[in-house]
């Protein structure tokens, strides 16, 4: 027996138990006893359907997040270009909820640099905010705000999930990721562990005085829509611990202005992920080729830029992982020509808790930016939840 079904029994007879018999008539007492019977119903069906409701909208809100504060001493060859900094490089909440069990939205909303305003280091993102259309077991729509499907960080960047203090610069420069656009997207499981992902989706606007691509991200904030882009990937994971994935975007014009000399660009990315036991590896290829009069004429080669990473790691318990990672960039800007070495190691004292540290080493291609060579070492604490 439930307590609003006891309720409804108890609490009239100890009412009607505090009135004397002899204190009203009998059609009085009757009539009282009556009365609170049907107040102690309408009472108990209120309580009854706030806690239901209570119950469903708990079963279909999901509330989770992450956030990882960095310490990095890094000395370059120019002391000038000396990195000595502690910062709470990145808060993020994700809020979602099941409207029905194949419709459903999920958001999520970053706090970068631990203050911002005007004049501060930080910014506030609206990352993700998306619903979900389940049409199937196998087919799925996602229309909103949502992360690119390329590469391996882009959609899984949680601090717990890679080695690593900071994010591999290929996924940062070449792939400007955390990455994210406002469309649609549609994902298709074929069974055997292969997915294919389409999307249409907001562009770039890459500016033409530097080709920088990560400065193109436009963060869905009325944002140029003159020239929209096109996602696919193609996605193998069959084999268990194994993942191989391809993708290419197209976009007409990634500086959204027309006669600018810059007319086309094309982002081709492939990896492998692979874990067995306590190894893992992972490796990446990614490039971009634009077309047009003024970036082929650069003397920067900003027409073509491109970069990859190989990390081998391994586990020597569920606790600790040390791993290394080579990792080579070719972009626009001067500074980010280079080559990266690092090493480093994971502790999880919880699946959801990390601290890291590594050791990296940088050498600048042109010899006008060596005074940015550096060396040093990193700190973290992540978490996620």
């Amino acid at each position: 027996m439930t307590l609003l079904q006891s309720a409804r029994i108890l609490i009239p007879c100890v009412i009607a138990g505090l009135i004397p018999p002899t204190a009203l008539a009998d059609e009085d007492l009757e009539q009282r006893i009556h009365d609170l019977e049907a107040q102690t119903e309408a009472l108990a069906d209120i309580l009854e359907m706030r806690d239901a409701n209570q119950d469903t909208s708990n079963s279909k809100l999901s509330i989770g997040g992450y956030g990882e504060l960095h310490y990095n001493k890094l000395d370059a060859e120019d002391p000038s270009q000396d990195i000595n900094e502690i910062d709470f490089h990145r808060f993020v909440l994700f809020f979602g909820y099941d409207f029905t069990d194949n419709i459903r939205f999920i958001s999520e909303i970053e706090l970068e640099h631990a203050l911002a305003g005007d004049g501060k280091e930080g910014e506030i993102e609206l990352e993700q905010a998306y619903i979900e259309f389940q049409h199937n077991e196998t087919a799925t729509t996602q229309t909103g705000i949502f992360l690119i499907p390329v590469g391996i960080l882009n959609e899984t960047h949680e601090p717990t999930t890679f080695y690593g203090v900071e994010r591999n610069p290929v996924e940062n420069i070449i792939i400007p990721a955390t990455w994210w656009e406002a469309g649609a997207q549609f994902i298709k499981q074929f069974g055997h562990g292969l997915q294919l992902n389409l999307a249409l989706h907001s562009g770039l606007e890459i500016p033409t005085d530097t080709y920088r691509i990560r400065s193109g991200r436009q963060k869905v904030s009325k944002a140029s829509a003159n020239n929209l882009a096109t996602t696919a990937r193609i996605k193998y994971m069959g084999i268990s611990g194994f993942e191989l994935a391809a993708s290419v975007q197209f976009q007409s014009d990634p500086s959204q202005l027309e006669n600018d000399g810059l007319e086309d660009g094309t982002l081709y990315e492939t990896h492998i992920a692979f874990n067995k036991g306590g190894f893992a590896l992972r490796t990446l290829y990614a490039g971009w080729d634009f077309s047009g009069d003024a970036i082929e004429a650069g003397t920067n080669s900003a027409d073509s830029q491109n970069g990859w990473y190989i990390e081998p790691s391994y586990k020597f318990i569920d606790k600790i992982g040390i791993y290394l990672r080579t990792s080579k960039v070719k972009a626009a800007r001067n500074q980010d020509n280079f080559e990266q070495n690092e090493i480093g190691l994971n502790w999880w004292p919880h699946s959801q808790v990390v601290f890291k540290i590594d050791w990296r080493n940088r050498d600048h291609d042109l010899d006008v930016e060596t005074g940015r060579d550096f060396h040093g070492f990193d700190l973290g604490i992540g978490y996620q939840f």
